[in-house]
C-alpha cells in the first residue's frame, strides 16, 4: 500500500482571493507558555511576569499574555495553510493587538486571502497578500495582522522534488 502525503502550504495557483483558511487546532495559552516566551525574548515586564504587580496595578487584575507570543502563535498556526511552501516572507504590513489574552484562553486563527500578484521578475512565483485574525474561545478578536508572502508556482515545486523536497527514502 502506498503512503499518502499531506499537503503543507499552497502553490500560488491554489490561492484564491477571498478564500478563508481556518487553522486547526487552537492552542490554550498557559502561564508556562507566556513566561517562557517572555524569558526567551527578554521581555521581563511585570505585567506578564508578576502576579502581585498585575493584581495591584492594572485594570485587568491579572497577568496579560505578551502580545508577541499571540502574534507568533498565530503566524505558526497559519504556516500549514499559507506559507508552508513560501520562498520568502516579504512584509508584515500591520499588526494590531485589539484585546488582551490571559492564561487559560484558547486562541484560534483564520487567514483570508486579500490579493495575489504574479512576480514581474520570475515566472515561477508570485506574492500572496493575506490577513490573519486570532480570536479567543468566546470569539473575541485579540490580534490581526496583514502580510505578504512570496510563494512558488507548481512549476517551481516540480523542479525541486514535489510535495516533500529533500525527504530521504528509508533504507530497509
Amino acid at each position: 500500500m502506498e503512503a499518502k502525503t499531506l499537503q503543507f502550504g499552497r502553490y500560488f495557483e491554489e490561492f484564491e482571493v477571498g478564500a478563508v483558511y481556518k487553522h486547526w487546532p487552537g492552542k490554550t495559552v498557559t502561564e508556562y507558555d507566556d513566561h517562557l516566551f517572555c524569558l526567551i525574548t527578554m521581555n521581563h515586564h511585570p505585567l506578564h511576569m508578576d502576579v502581585h504587580y498585575a493584581e495591584e496595578t492594572t485594570d485587568f487584575g491579572k497577568n496579560v499574555v505578551v502580545g508577541n507570543y499571540i502574534y507568533s502563535l498565530l503566524l505558526g498556526m497559519s504556516v500549514a495553510d499559507v506559507s508552508g511552501k513560501a520562498i520568502a516572507n516579504l512584509e508584515v504590513e500591520s499588526l494590531k493587538h485589539t484585546k488582551p489574552t490571559f492564561h487559560g484562553d484558547t486562541i484560534y486563527g483564520e487567514t483570508r486571502v486579500l490579493d495575489k500578484t504574479e512576480s514581474k521578475s520570475k515566472d515561477d512565483r508570485g506574492v500572496v497578500y493575506v490577513e490573519t485574525i486570532g480570536y479567543k474561545q468566546d470569539g473575541t478578536v485579540v490580534c490581526t495582522f496583514r502580510r505578504k508572502v512570496m510563494v512558488p508556482k507548481r512549476s517551481y515545486g516540480d523542479t525541486r522534488g514535489g510535495e516533500q523536497p529533500g525527504r530521504p527514502t528509508p533504507q530497509v
